[in-house]
């Protein structure tokens, strides 16, 4: 049998380099292309190892630990203990994140009860099956490419889950909570009150929605022409405030100005002492991760125990 010894090693210098990569950006850390080459290269020696008498060692569980425990300590170098043990962690993770994601797609789409037993063999029997090598070389890229899709998707899934607040709102006696996205990004203020301005959708929660704010959400267009008429103590709670839209020229929405609005984030319960509310029938979260869009600011007041306190 023919051994292509060079091909081997040249296959597994690129994949220690590419699994190296993947793990400086899940760790978001900025490294060297010679270093990280060099890290691939350690990783790769031990397929050298395995033509040679060193083989029965190279082959030990602790070889390949302490191989890559050099190939952490090229790449990122050593600045504390639990800064080289993640960075070990994280190789070992995306590793087997990689590993098993090409062993399952090949048992999923095998169509030969040998064909796992041959692939495993491949990697280091020769050159091994072109057709599985073939699928190795178009599946790693793939696998890691995908990895690390999913790695930032879980990282954003994180960042937003850590903004998600709970929200408590009271107006005319009627008290509704839904869950808050905390967004920097929202700006919106009443120009001559200054009051921050939260958005709610109530697609989720009409059912509990009193008459008068459904009116609201469904056509603010029609408030401001005069179409739609609201119970007087409706109508003093309303504020018109001007807002732009990427694409648009200034536009005006309604709001309400609440009773007490509660915001509860980190076991915390904070008062938003000021604060109006635009109401919309449109969903805001594709996978209903939230119904409303706080304003910052309604979480710089104080914290509070107390269950009634009007806004200001």
């Amino acid at each position: 049998m023919t051994v292509y010894l060079d091909v081997i090693w040249a296959l597994n210098l690129l994949f220690d380099s590419l699994l190296l990569y993947l793990t400086a950006i899940f760790l978001k850390r900025r490294i060297r292309i010679w270093r990280l080459l060099a890290g691939g290269f350690i990783g790769s020696i031990i397929i050298l190892l395995w033509f040679t008498p060193l083989n029965t060692y190279s082959n030990h569980p602790l070889s390949k630990l302490f191989c890559s425990v050099l190939m952490v300590l090229a790449v990122f170098g050593y600045k504390r203990f639990s800064y080289f043990i993640k960075g070990l962690m994280t190789l070992y993770v995306a590793t087997f994140l990689i590993g098993g994601a090409l062993i399952g797609t090949h048992y999923f789409i095998q169509y030969d009860s040998n064909m796992t037993l041959e692939f495993l063999k491949s990697l280091s029997n020769g050159f091994g099956d072109p057709i599985t090598w073939l699928f190795v070389l178009i599946g790693f890229p793939i696998a890691w490419h995908f990895s690390k899709k999913n790695v930032e998707n879980f990282e954003m899934a994180k960042i937003q889950f850590d903004q998600i607040v709970k929200v408590q709102v009271t107006i005319e006696e009627i008290t509704f909570s839904c869950k808050g996205l905390v967004d920097s990004g929202n700006q919106l203020y009443d120009p001559l009150s200054k009051l921050p301005v939260m958005i709610v959708s109530i697609r989720n929660l009409i059912e509990e929605m009193p008459e008068p704010i459904i009116k609201i959400a469904n056509d603010h267009e029609a408030l401001l022409m005069g179409n739609t008429e609201l119970p007087l103590e409706w109508q003093n709670r309303l504020r018109v405030v001007p807002c732009r839209v990427v694409g648009q020229e200034n536009q005006l929405v309604v709001t309400v100005k609440p009773d007490s609005i509660y915001i509860h984030q980190n076991g915390d319960q904070y008062l938003c002492e000021k604060g109006l509310i635009s109401f919309t029938m449109q969903q805001l979260s594709a996978d209903d991760a939230f119904e409303s869009i706080v304003h910052p600011k309604m979480l710089t007041g104080k914290k509070q125990l107390s269950e009634t306190v009007k806004v200001s």
